[in-house]
């Protein structure tokens, strides 16, 4: 939201002070020049000189008294408007409005009203809250107002996204994972290769030993060597059967459900995931909706995966 005493420089606040001013007064002058001379009711009036069809003349008529109003009424409006709301530049106006103020006056109506619906459910634990309509209800128009950008309508996730819906949880799926989740957010944290000291072969060695622990088509001989590199790196992490952990947020390697996969070879996901790491973020929401709304998302959550079954 635009608000105008945040201008980086005072120049470009008299920019725009100068420039809507001169505009002001360009079309005042304008619209009394078009409004001079006006014939008298015995004058013949001019033409422009432009004849169609043998008699047809454009006449030089001055603007009707009526229209001419109507722009002085516009114009005036336009500069009350100026002197009372934001518009020249970081003048905040003398009723010194602005959008974020009236945001915030808007949500603070909104808690009031809304708040006590929310707040009926907060003593109530989540494992007891799936089993209720009215929560999970309120819980899903929460979802769908805050979570679909990422997570998408349907909870199905995306590249990049986790899938809510299908039990597989990076930080753990129990109402308290979800729950500091939702409420601090979280960042991933895969190192880059260079980062981990790995060449190329062994970036080739370890994909494959990835492949064929997730039980896809693999190279045997590749993935025997790719072991050692994991055992070495990855299993710091990831665990030494590849099982994940939850602790840190890393997948569980062997369960074929992969984050990154965006429809490509498999192999070559993995192989850019393990090349350039990946930093995905979870923002944190805890402050913006506050305590009551997060336990009812934490109950509508936890109760996804409940509807695949």
């Amino acid at each position: 939201m635009f608000d105008p005493t945040l201008f980086v420089s005072p120049f470009w606040s008299w920019f725009i002070i100068i420039l809507t001013s001169v505009g002001i007064i360009g079309v005042f002058w304008l619209i009394r020049w078009m409004s001079t001379d006006r014939p008298k009711p015995d004058q013949k009036i001019e033409t422009m000189g432009h004849v169609w069809d043998e008699n047809l003349e454009e006449l030089s008529n001055p603007l009707p008294l009526w229209w001419l109003g109507m722009f002085y009424i516009t114009l005036v409006f336009g500069i009350i408007y100026l002197l009372l709301y934001p518009g020249m530049g970081s003048f905040a106006g003398l009723l010194n409005w602005t959008e974020i103020k009236e945001y915030n006056q808007e949500m603070k109506a909104a808690e009031v009203k809304y708040q006590p619906l929310y707040d009926r459910f907060k003593s109530e634990p989540v494992e007891t809250l799936v089993n209720n309509p009215d929560a999970l209800n309120i819980g899903h128009r929460l979802y769908m107002t805050y979570c679909t950008v990422c997570h998408g309508s349907d909870a199905g996730g995306g590249p990049g996204f986790p899938n809510l819906r299908d039990a597989d949880w990076l930080y753990g799926g129990e109402p308290t994972a979800i729950k500091t989740t939702i409420t601090a957010g979280r960042q991933g944290m895969m190192p880059t290769a260079q980062q981990n000291g790995l060449n190329e072969a062994d970036i080739t060695h370890v994909v494959e030993y990835i492949l064929k622990i997730s039980n896809n088509q693999h190279d045997l001989a590749a993935a025997e060597q790719g072991q050692a590199v994991y055992g070495r790196i990855c299993i710091a992490c990831h665990g030494p059967d590849g099982k994940g952990m939850a602790a840190v947020g890393a997948p569980n390697l062997t369960d074929n459900i992969w984050l990154y996969n965006d429809g490509n070879v498999l192999r070559d996901s993995i192989t850019k995931t393990v090349t350039h790491g990946r930093q995905g973020k979870m923002p944190a929401h805890g402050t913006f909706l506050g305590e009551a709304k997060v336990h009812l998302l934490t109950a509508y959550i936890y109760n996804l995966p409940n509807t695949q079954k």
